[in-house]
């Protein structure tokens, strides 16, 4: 006589296992909310064992690979919290040590912000240069003068006035090296300013430094810095 079964008709394995791992997928906050979820986990495992069809019961292996999977989603979720938790400190620790870069001069490749007073310009020359010629750009990049300098120089002082001795209008300023020698162009570079950082700002792209002008800057471009001069 064939045997019957008396009870309900049970869940499929397959579907159970779907809403375990749906189940173990769900977003948890926190240690005390996974082990909330492997409970739960544990006891839909337990109903899914004790529903089984007798006549063609759930493979073992298939119980040992499901609790595998929710500790690997536990283990990714702890995981991710970790980094998460570990980034925030080290972005903390980042901006706690820029603060001191506040009100200091930064080296960077970066416009100048003029007001009237000369501008240090370290003019990157090409160290094979005979020739150098320092270039005077405005916001717009238009240019505004241009001027031999010498190319072994670290640093130039541009003042700020045009060849007529009338000062320019306040503004930011690009400077740009044009090095040459046995009269060929070597390279065309940009020069370095000194910048006072106002404000260190931290960004989706990295921590930016803001000098007067609103002039923006990556901290990491930061060449050097020092005391203010003036």
């Amino acid at each position: 006589m064939t045997p019957t079964a008396t009870s309900a008709a049970p869940q499929s394995s397959a579907a159970q296992a779907s809403a375990a791992a749906a189940a173990a997928k769900e977003p948890t906050n926190g240690s005390a909310a996974l082990a909330s979820d492997f409970e739960t986990f544990l006891t839909m495992l337990s109903v899914q064992m004790q529903n089984q069809d007798p006549l063609n019961p759930t493979d073992s292996t298939e119980f040992a690979s499901q609790l595998a999977q929710f500790s690997t989603v536990e283990q990714q979720t702890l995981t991710n919290t970790l980094l998460t938790n570990l980034g925030t400190q080290l972005g903390a620790m980042g901006m706690g040590n820029l603060a001191t870069w506040v009100g200091m001069e930064a080296r960077v490749t970066a416009p100048a912000h003029f007001t009237g007073e000369p501008v240090q310009v370290v003019p990157n020359a090409n160290e094979l240069a005979a020739e150098a010629t320092l270039i005077v750009r405005n916001e717009s990049g238009a240019e505004m003068q241009r001027y031999a300098i010498d190319p072994k120089a670290e640093t130039v002082t541009w003042s700020g006035l045009d060849d007529a001795g009338k000062p320019f209008p306040n503004g930011n300023y690009t400077f740009v090296t044009e090095s040459r020698a046995n009269g060929e162009t070597l390279d065309t570079v940009y020069g370095d300013i000194y910048a006072r950082v106002t404000e260190a700002r931290n960004t989706d792209q990295g921590v930016v430094l803001i000098s007067p002008g609103g002039v923006e800057f990556a901290a990491d471009s930061v060449v050097s810095l020092r005391e203010p001069t003036t």
